[in-house]
């Protein structure tokens, strides 16, 4: 026996958790741009900005930091020499009022050149446009030579190995799925089985289609191939299941034959039903525990007898 539902197939496609456009955070001409196809490690370069004019830039406000810094400096002793005279010289007070507004100033004037040293440290980081996550360049959005803006795409980063099928199904078959389910899924060139990462509790009102999020492997999917995905829109019923492949169909109807334990063939007349891949259920005369013929049958005779070069198939109980 087989647990087996009804199903629709519903179109999705596969995609990358890991997709991004990878933008100028500096304004500048580019100087290198990956070409499409490399592989990036997370922290490598992706692009790089011209940075000489931020290295100019740079440069000058340290050397304007230094000035601030000596300055302060000799504030500071200054202060300290009119405090010692400023206890009998009424006019040594007055100047070391003066000063100490002075040093406060500057003291200031440091914080604020510091600030825009930082910033422009900043910036020449940004000079480097990074991968945020290891992936191959897809499109190169801006070329060596182009003036860029910030803002601006530059490439396209998409991790190849972290997949997932994006598929939209109606709001009926949702209740049958549920994070963890695991869903069949075929593209045109090959098959194998996603499991349900979330489905999105948000639905188009119009169409009445929920978005679900399937995790799968990175072999052999790959991003942007297009597949359909069996969802069920019922629960699933116990039933008698053999392979697709033992059906003998007919105008007159669908058999199976079923081997004896004297090794001769019976044609059995059965009802086919639900599908689940290379298994369909059926109903008739068969049992569970018959061993029936999967390939060949269309060349047998009810009687005839039957040499088993390989084991046949069981009709037995299998859990999904």
């Amino acid at each position: 026996m087989l647990e087996l539902a009804p199903v629709i197939q519903v179109p999705g496609t596969v995609v990358s958790r890991n997709d991004a456009r990878l933008a100028s955070e500096v304004a500048g001409r580019l100087v290198y741009v990956a070409e499409v196809g490399t592989h990036i490690e997370a922290g490598q370069p992706v692009a790089r900005i011209d940075d000489r004019d931020l290295e100019l830039q740079l440069q000058e406000n340290q050397s304007l930091v230094a000035r601030e810094q000596s300055r302060m400096g000799f504030l500071r002793r200054e202060a300290e020499r009119l405090r010692k005279l400023a206890a009998e010289n009424i006019t040594a007070k007055n100047r070391l009022d003066e000063v100490e507004s002075d040093l406060s100033v500057a003291i200031n004037d440091i914080s604020v050149a510091q600030a825009r040293l930082n910033q422009i440290q900043l910036q020449l980081e940004k000079s480097a446009i990074v991968a945020p996550f290891p992936g191959v360049v897809t499109e190169r959005l801006r070329t060596p030579g182009e003036h860029t803006g910030i803002g601006d795409d530059i490439a396209r980063l998409v991790q190849p190995d972290s997949l997932e099928v994006v598929a939209r199904a109606p709001l009926g078959s949702i209740a049958f799925v549920r994070a963890g389910s695991e869903l069949p899924m075929q593209s045109q060139w090959h098959s194998g089985m996603g499991t349900v990462r979330t489905i999105v509790p948000f639905g188009d009102g119009r169409s009445h289609m929920f978005e679900l999020r399937i995790d799968v492997s990175p072999v052999p999917w790959r991003v942007g191939e297009s597949v359909r995905l069996a969802v069920p829109t019922a629960e699933a019923l116990e039933v008698l299941a053999v392979p697709r492949d033992a059906l003998v169909l007919r105008r007159d109807g669908a058999t199976v034959f079923r081997i004896g334990s004297d090794g001769v063939a019976e044609r059995v007349a059965v009802e086919p039903g639900l599908g689940d891949g290379t298994m369909i259920g059926v109903t008739g005369g068969l049992s569970e525990g018959d061993r029936v013929v999967v390939r060949g049958g269309e060349r047998l005779r009810p009687g005839q007898s039957v040499t088993i070069l390989e084991e046949p198939v069981e009709v037995t109980e299998r859990t999904p």
